[in-house]
């Protein structure tokens, strides 16, 4: 029994003399919801072809579902489903017979919620694909990446194009997938607010390597912001070993630091005499202290 879902170790791929992934080292176990960040141009999208066998890796290992992605079997292909960044799906057919046409692959398709999903998110069934709107189309390619119930599924950018509420009720179905704890989800997001709602795991891309790869209550746990008060000017000499960031503007310095401990806090009140609060950051904000942007 497979119980890492995906797993890579160095893997390298890049374009001409241009290097994309650097050596990824990446484990998703089974039943996590991994949400997949980075820049643009960080390696994501090249990252989920190389899983999915659709890019051969240059350098390194990686298997899915325990198989060699580039030579995925017809029985490993059932068990995944995926959506692309950019749907390219055959527009002078009607989306209902879009939908059966791609239920012919999966022997365990399950025509009943695949109908239910088309009918909750206003997927117009007796359309042509050329004639529905950028939502519809991306609702109509998650459709048919998790109507036959897949183990693994493999999202590039999924939601971008649907409204909030439409992203919602998409994000309440994927959990619906996978919350018995045998289906994994893997996918690739510039939304962190959709990380935060059903990721149990956040993975962060960074100069071609996997940078931080952590549970997501634990990297919110762990990556907080000190406000540092004195009485006096904080002087230049003020430092927080470890510390991402540090900003100091008269008696008052912000500081974000990846691990805050007990020890650390007291430690600083002592050399400092100084009032500490710490504060707590979301996804987004932690994304951009880790990539040093903030």
């Amino acid at each position: 029994m497979v119980e890492n879902m995906i797993q890579t170790n160095q893997l390298t791929k890049g374009y001409g003399q241009t290097a994309v992934l650097n050596g990824v080292d990446l484990i998703v176990p089974k039943g996590a919801v991994v949400g997949l960040m980075g820049k643009n141009g960080s390696g994501k999208t090249t990252l989920i072809k190389c899983l999915l066998g659709l890019l051969r890796i240059e350098h390194g290992t990686a298997s899915i579902l325990g198989c060699d992605p580039w030579n995925l079997s017809a029985a490993a292909k059932e068990r995944i489903g995926y959506v692309p960044q950019v749907v390219n799906l055959y527009d002078w057919m009607k989306v209902e017979n879009v939908i059966r046409y791609t239920a012919s692959f999966y022997s365990a398709w399950d025509y009943a919620w695949s109908d239910e999903l088309a009918k909750r998110w206003h997927v117009p069934l007796d359309k042509r694909v050329q004639t529905i709107s950028p939502g519809q189309l991306q609702s109509l390619a998650l459709i048919l990446a998790i109507g036959h119930r897949p183990e693994l599924l493999i999202l590039d950018e999924p939601l971008a194009s649907l409204d909030p509420i439409a992203r919602r009720d998409v994000l309440r179905s994927l959990l619906n997938l996978s919350d018995d704890g045998s289906r994994s989800i893997l996918f690739s997001t510039h939304i962190s607010v959709d990380i935060e709602r059903i990721a149990t795991h956040v993975a962060i891309l960074q100069g071609g390597k996997l940078a931080h790869f952590a549970e997501l209550d634990d990297l919110k746990e762990h990556v907080k912001r000190l406000r540092v008060r004195m009485s006096q000017d904080i002087p230049k000499s003020f430092n927080v070993p470890g510390a991402l960031r540090t900003q100091i503007e008269g008696g008052t310095a912000l500081v974000a630091i990846p691990n805050v401990t007990d020890g650390l806090l007291e430690n600083l009140r002592d050399r400092w005499h100084a009032d500490i609060d710490v504060e707590d950051l979301n996804l987004d904000e932690i994304f951009l202290e880790l990539n040093g942007d903030a």
